[in-house]
């Protein structure tokens, strides 16, 4: 499968963005997603994560509350929602799938657990 991030920019602190992650080729899979980000000179770390059945979400803390998750199966595509956008959010974001049949509310917080990974998108918050 391949995934197609966009919605990145530059805002303002307290400001909004909406990222999007397309996914085409072997979409009849079920998918585990996942958010991660990468600042300048850091890891990759975790954001979040959503269950192909679109039931069970998990945040890292420095996003929770501010930050939403969500999947439109339909059309393949899942979202991130930013809200109340802070400079320490500037970062690459990166979706993510996983592939997994056998538990639809699983979520995955580790980014060695996931199979494919876009291309990344960036979110430059400004002070």
């Amino acid at each position: 499968v391949q995934l197609q991030a966009s919605g990145g920019g530059l805002v303002q602190a307290g400001d909004s963005l909406r990222l999007s992650c397309a996914a085409s080729g072997r979409t009849s899979s079920r998918y585990a997603m996942g958010w991660f980000r990468q600042a300048p000179g850091k890891d990759r770390e975790f954001v979040a994560a959503l269950s192909w059945s679109g039931g069970s979400t998990y945040y890292a803390d420095s996003v929770k509350g501010r930050f939403a998750m969500s999947r439109d199966n339909a059309n393949n595509t899942v979202y991130l929602q930013m809200n109340s956008l802070k400079p320490e959010d500037t970062a690459i974001y990166y979706c993510a799938a996983k592939v997994d049949w056998k538990s639809p509310d699983r979520i995955y917080a580790l980014k060695e657990a996931y199979d494919y990974w876009g291309q990344g998108t960036q979110v430059t918050v400004s002070s």
